[in-house]
């Protein structure tokens, strides 16, 4: 158990509705990983996103870009971010699962557009890792918006993943 040490922003799971914990309320930790948080707050599951730790008494993860030349978007920079989002109940980032199908850049209005699927269309998480993908990629230096479309096609198979991440789940044959 744990105490809110300032408000926390959390998304409650699986919906993905943003709702604030509030200062001196008690929660229960009940899963650390990939650098989230999944909490119970007054009976509700909720997922705080790993840079807003702090607030927990939590070790905050930091993400860091390097210094932006202008007012440009990096591309390597949204993917850096999307690194950091892992499947809440794979412990690999999304990217190396396959699930980042592409990212389009508007650097005229700094909008992200990424198409990105799950690894089942059925799959009750998906409001909140589409919610993480929003929340990590608007971190990014001079991003404005970020509109995130989920897509089953084509549909989302292993041999999508990384070798890496192929290993690490036990699926590499």
């Amino acid at each position: 158990m744990v105490v809110a040490q300032t408000d926390v922003p959390a998304r409650l799971v699986p919906v993905g509705t943003k709702i604030t914990i509030p200062s001196g309320s008690f929660v229960t930790l009940t899963q650390a990983l990939g650098g989230n948080y999944t909490v119970i707050y007054n009976g509700n599951m909720a997922r705080v996103d790993g840079t807003d730790a702090a607030a927990l008494g939590l070790e905050a993860e930091t993400l860091t870009f390097e210094s932006a030349d202008g007012d440009t978007i990096r591309e390597d920079d949204i993917w850096q971010a999307l690194k950091t989002i892992y499947d809440p109940e794979i412990p690999v980032n999304l990217v190396d699962l396959g699930l980042i199908y592409s990212v389009r850049i508007d650097q005229d209005s700094k909008q992200v557009f990424i198409d990105m699927t799950l690894t089942a269309p059925a799959c009750g998480m998906g409001p909140v890792l589409v919610s993480d993908v929003k929340y990590r990629t608007a971190l990014v230096p001079n991003v404005k918006n970020v509109s995130v479309e989920l897509v089953f096609d084509p549909p989302w198979s292993r041999e999508m993943m990384s070798e890496e991440a192929q290993l690490e789940t036990g699926m590499f044959f």
